[in-house]
């Protein structure tokens, strides 16, 4: 099996993940609060009786594994401004910068996940935000591959702000071909399968018709994040996008602070276009992964925001690529990548 080291780190976190895990059980509320509402959701019944959806199997233990890291967010969330506020207990560790961060909660999630997928499926590989920390992300291969990013948005979700989530993604054949994702304060779990539709709560997403058919830019809620990019040249590069964007005309601009959550937005039209690459802001493959075979498989269009890569859509999205553009048809993608580069 690849990864063997971080494989080892997982197995010897593995008691005291499972030992935080059971604790949070035990201390849920039975009625009430955010830590109880997820327990209706499943598997779509049209994936798991299909005839032609091979990854049943990872997909339930992915859907169980996303809601019970859910669960362990919501203590924090819960008491976030109330007397049980403790902000020791997140134990916040930087990585690059003050701005770029990781709290004990990121960690019991990945080595919760992480452990519960070697015990089902030991000869597959996992790359993991928390596993890779600062260090070169492991390459991604032709074998069974899960991508998971434990917390995604950390910084709202240690500020008490509900857009963050649980992302997991699994690769097949080096490509992206399942994606469960669930946002515990805002009770939603999405689900991609390549080839089988993307859905919210149970529900299938529409594709590529109607409204989101006919979307131009003019009429978009356009979508970015700035990441860690602090550098006057960054800056000023990230502001000229958004001045192109306001100076163009569009309906209005998001940051919501959860790269994920911004592309399973597009994907059921609440967004209609987000962009990152213009600097040093560009995101990483636990940021990609479930959310493209979402986005994908709603109809959305997926590609590199650099001309020279536009190429590479879909499913051939590079996962390690520094710059993306996603949006509801083609034609606003073409339009908000001419206006942000100033083409």
């Amino acid at each position: 099996m690849r990864f063997t080291v971080a494989a080892a780190a997982v197995a010897v976190t593995s008691i005291a993940a499972a030992s935080a895990f059971g604790a949070i059980k035990k201390g849920s509320r039975s009625s009430g609060g955010s830590s109880s509402k997820h327990q209706h959701f499943s598997v779509p019944k049209e994936l798991l009786d299909s005839t032609t959806c091979d990854c049943k199997d990872e997909l339930v233990l992915a859907v169980k594994l996303a809601l019970e890291a859910g669960k362990n967010m919501t203590k924090h969330y819960d008491s976030k401004g109330t007397a049980d506020e403790n902000m020791g207990d997140l134990e916040i560790n930087t990585k690059m910068n003050d701005a770029d961060f990781a709290t004990a909660i990121d960690v019991e999630n990945e080595n919760y996940i992480s452990t519960e997928i070697l015990k089902k499926f030991p000869a597959h590989a996992i790359i993991g935000e928390e596993t890779t920390g600062t260090g070169t992300i492991p390459p991604l291969t032709n074998d069974p591959t899960w991508i998971i990013d434990p917390i995604d948005g950390t910084t709202n979700f240690a500020s008490g702000l509900p857009l963050s989530c649980v992302s997991i993604g699994f690769c097949r054949d080096g490509k992206p071909y399942m994606g469960v994702v669930f946002a515990p304060m805002t009770n939603e779990l999405y689900i991609g399968v390549q080839g089988h539709g993307a859905y919210r709560n149970g529900i299938r997403l529409l594709g590529c018709t109607g409204e989101k058919a006919s979307k131009t830019l003019s009429h978009s809620v356009v979508n970015f994040e700035f990441g860690y990019a602090r550098d006057e040249e960054d800056v000023e590069k990230m502001a000229l996008a958004v001045k192109r964007l306001l100076q163009h005309g569009v309906r209005t601009t998001r940051t919501l602070g959860s790269g994920v959550l911004d592309l399973c937005y597009v994907a059921c039209g609440r967004m209609d276009v987000v962009y990152t690459g213009i600097a040093a802001e560009g995101w990483k493959p636990w940021d990609y992964c479930a959310g493209l075979v979402i986005a994908v498989e709603s109809g959305c269009t997926m590609s590199h925001l650099s001309p020279s890569e536009m190429d590479k859509a879909g499913y051939d999205f590079n996962l390690y690529s520094k710059n993306m553009i996603c949006g509801v048809n083609s034609k606003v993608v073409d339009e908000c990548r001419a206006c942000v580069l100033g083409l």
